[in-house]
């Protein structure tokens, strides 16, 4: 019956040498049995993905190549069960409780019966981890009873030493609550004082060495982790790897990989024209963690189930285009979408996560977003805090530096349920740059050739609109029948509302709705319509460009008051006090007229206008660099090459740098920052040493801002943007009397709208937190020291020398 599966009979065979020295004899044939079962069922099963426990598996009948996979997984979690046992099964003086609890875990491992074989094998599935716990309890019990009676709980005194302040509340800890999580027995851990020092010696950092220890090994947050030689990421063209990487089993996942495949072609493009500008140059391949947190079943993924039903898409869009620059760029990638991947990934201890990791972070970057960065949080415990520097958080709407530390934001009303993470706030990747805070990372969209954007403008029907709104929520909009009877009157209305068995009825009977289009028939409509309009809500999507990119014109409604976190139940608890001017903001002020136009709805007479404008303009398709492969790979390649969080920054102090050229490196004497020619922006001066930075200091534009303006908005208003990792470059008294400013005190405090100055006051404030330097920021009492920068045309996120 076992001959079918290879795999069946090493299993039996385990089985058997492990039963052979067992006492327990009736839990050995029930789990012989039960492996019996297994191999009958050779490859009858596969493997969902894996919940939080360590020992839990759900299983479904699929069949396939997976299912040896996980029989082996069963096994090995039965042979650690049987150890387990086996321990038991030589502790002398068992106690009575202990004798019973195993009598009850034999007769519930021997109630499994060969009637349905699917049903059993869910069964056995279901109930390993009670049954791993059961286990674990009764040795960790027995185990601390034996210690108790052999006297060696008293063996190990518990040292008070004043560079150690922690030791002994730590250890009174640990004898409390050491058996609340299963990864303090994982380390060794048993129940008495010397394995608790030992760990908390060894493992963590809160008591002193033990002098009768081998100590050539450091704890484990302190262990270095040992260099590896640099290997060279090569482009790649062939994105079948990843598409296997990406998984199954989740409609979310089948729009990413159907969204890879599509854009293929122009990602192999676009490699091989980054690869020319690039002169072949070495680019270190780094190993790259990707954790999509919002998909996990642990964060609810309410998203999977409403990809067919007109939910948000943008997300998944980002994160698809995300997967595929990195791989394209070479990097060596894995991906996990679950908690239970995440946790082998990083190589968590089994367990609650209140112990750190095993060993040094296997992985030079990790991108993920709030969702996976809380999941991290509970399953890494205390290496979180030490490895925080090499991740990247998504974030679609951006975190400002305010909300971004923790303990500022408490005190002063910037704390939400998603900031406070203690991050350099450049470790935030938006997707548009709106937060010059935070790093861009942005998405693609399709772009076309020449002959199709010939043919687009030869098919274009010159009184065809498209609404953005496949949700019917989104036509419930107060006053839309006003602007859309004007759009009706001019124009043949079009919509994508998704329905399942009758027509929406927030949708004018006018609308042809098409209902929810597939990628490639949406992308044929947008090809024929004249106008993409925005009813106001979604904020920030990537439909606009694809609209744009297609040739149509994008009309969106103009927001007054602008909405945000105070006035706007959608911002409200995002980390961030950013103002949306419109549905849009990136395509009303990066690309503008004639191919977007953003008007006031509730003017009937401006709205009137807006169309009849756009009937007589003519555009051609138009996609902004930044939004194109080759701008994505580019960019994600300077942010892999350039950013570095993990190595502080050294202090700047202008009293150490020297001239260029100068014999012996003499100490300057002139100005460090001076007005650049046809400008009255200050430069860094030409004949002084630049100390190294990313981005370079050939980019800094310092300028001041008004009272009441943010240095983003100073910067924009004179051409360029603002850079944070300029502000520890301009915080000193070189910078403000460079600026001419008056001062008669300058002090040094922690505050986001530092470095600034009171004209009225004549006050000057230099930045004390880092992490507090904020493009944001803006008071109106004072006037703000900006530390803005050029950049590259088509690409804001990079400076003109970033490359």
């Amino acid at each position: 019956m076992i001959t079918g599966s290879t795999d069946g009979k090493i299993m039996v065979r385990r089985c058997l040498v492990t039963f052979k020295p067992f006492r327990i004899f009736v839990v050995g044939i029930g789990f012989f049995s039960l492996c019996f079962l297994m191999t009958s069922l050779g490859g009858q099963f596969s493997a969902k993905r894996l919940g939080d426990s360590p020992f839990t598996i759900r299983t479904e009948v699929l069949g396939g190549v997976e299912s040896r996979g996980v029989l082996r997984k069963i096994s090995d979690m039965l042979e650690v069960i049987l150890k387990r046992m086996d321990s038991l099964s030589k502790l002398d003086n068992t106690s009575t409780t202990d004798a019973r609890r195993l009598d009850e875990l034999s007769s519930a491992i021997n109630r499994f019966q060969p009637a349905g074989l699917v049903e059993r094998i869910q069964a056995i599935a279901q109930n390993v981890s009670n049954m791993a716990i059961r286990v674990e309890q009764i040795l960790q019990n027995s185990m601390v009873q034996g210690k108790v009676r052999d006297g060696t709980s008293s063996q190990c005194e518990v040292p008070r030493d004043p560079r150690f302040p922690e030791c002994p509340g730590k250890v009174d800890w640990m004898r409390a609550r050491w058996t609340s999580d299963p990864c303090y027995a994982f380390y060794g851990v048993d129940g008495s004082d010397c394995s608790f020092l030992i760990y908390l010696s060894e493992v963590e950092w809160f008591c002193p060495p033990l002098t009768w220890r081998n100590h050539s090994s450091p704890p484990t947050q302190h262990a270095q982790q040992p260099k590896t030689p640099k290997r060279q990421a090569a482009f790649r063209t062939d994105l079948s790897v990843l598409l296997d990487q990406v998984g199954t089993g989740k409609e979310s996942l089948s729009f990413m990989k159907r969204r890879i495949h599509r854009l293929a072609k122009q990602w192999a493009t676009a490699a091989n024209r980054l690869d020319t500008k690039l002169e072949q140059r070495w680019r270190d391949q780094k190993k790259i963690l990707v954790h999509v947190g919002f998909l996990t079943e642990e964060s609810g993924d309410v998203f999977s189930p409403k990809v067919l039903k007109g939910g948000p898409l943008g997300e998944m869009v980002q994160w698809a285009d995300i997967l595929t620059a990195l791989h394209v760029l070479g990097h060596n990638l894995k991906i996990s979408m679950s908690v239970k991947e995440l946790q082998g990934f990083l190589g968590v201890p089994p367990g609650r996560g209140s112990c750190p990791l095993t060993g040094p972070l296997p992985f030079d970057l990790i991108y993920t977003d709030y969702h996976g960065l809380q999941q991290m949080k509970q399953h890494m415990g205390l290496s979180l805090k030490k490895h925080k520097c090499h991740i990247r958080v998504i974030d679609t709407f951006g975190t400002e530096p305010a909300y971004n530390h923790e303990e500022y934001a408490t005190l002063h009303g910037y704390r939400t349920n998603w900031g406070y993470w203690n991050l350099n706030a450049r470790q935030y990747m938006t997707m548009f740059p709106h937060t010059p805070d935070n790093s861009f990372m942005g998405f693609v969209s399709e772009e076309l050739n020449e002959t199709e954007k010939r043919n687009i403008q030869q098919n274009k029907v010159n009184n065809m609109a498209v609404v953005y709104g496949k949700e019917a929520s989104m036509w419930k909009l107060q006053g839309k029948e006003g602007f859309l009877q004007i759009l009706h009157r001019y124009m043949e209305v079009h919509g994508t509302v998704y329905y399942e068995t009758q027509r929406p009825p927030e949708v004018p009977a006018f609308v042809k709705n098409h209902g929810l289009l597939p990628q490639h028939e949406l992308q044929q409509l947008l090809r024929k319509a004249k106008l993409f309009i925005g009813f106001g809500f979604p904020y920030e999507g990537p439909a606009p460009l694809e609209a744009i990119a297609n040739g149509c014109i994008f009309l969106q409604p103009k927001f007054q008051p602008p909405h945000s976190s105070l006035n706007h139940e959608f911002f409200r608890g995002k980390p961030t006090s950013r103002e949306v001017s419109s549905q849009h903001p990136y395509a009303e002020q990066y690309i503008g007229r004639p191919h977007v136009m953003t008007v006031d709805y509730n003017n009937s007479l401006e709205f009137d206008s807006a169309i009849r404008e756009i009937m007589r303009t003519k555009v051609e398709p138009y996609l902004p660099y930044e939004y194109t492969c080759e701008g994505m790979l580019e960019r994600v390649h300077a942010y892999i090459q350039n950013q570095d969080f993990c190595n502080p920054e050294p202090p700047f102090i202008p009293a150490n740098l020297s001239r260029q050229g100068s014999a012996g490196g003499s100490r300057i004497t002139g100005p460090l920052f001076v007005t650049l020619p046809n400008s009255t922006t200050l430069g860094w001066a030409s004949n002084v040493t630049a100390p190294p930075a990313w981005p370079p200091l050939s980019s800094l534009r310092l300028l001041v801002s008004q009272e009441g303006q943010s240095c983003v908005e100073a910067c924009q208003s004179a051409g360029f943007i603002c850079e944070p990792a300029h502000f520890r470059f301009i915080n000193n008294k070189e910078a403000l009397r460079g600026l001419e400013v008056q001062c008669e005190v300058v002090d040094s405090e922690i505050n986001h709208i530092l470095p600034a100055f009171s004209v009225v006051r004549r006050e000057c404030g230099l930045q004390r937190d880092p992490l507090l330097f904020s493009c944001a920021g803006h008071s109106p009492k004072y006037r703000r020291l900006c530390p803005c920068r050029d950049f590259r045309r088509g690409q804001v996120a990079l400076c003109r020398d970033c490359l």
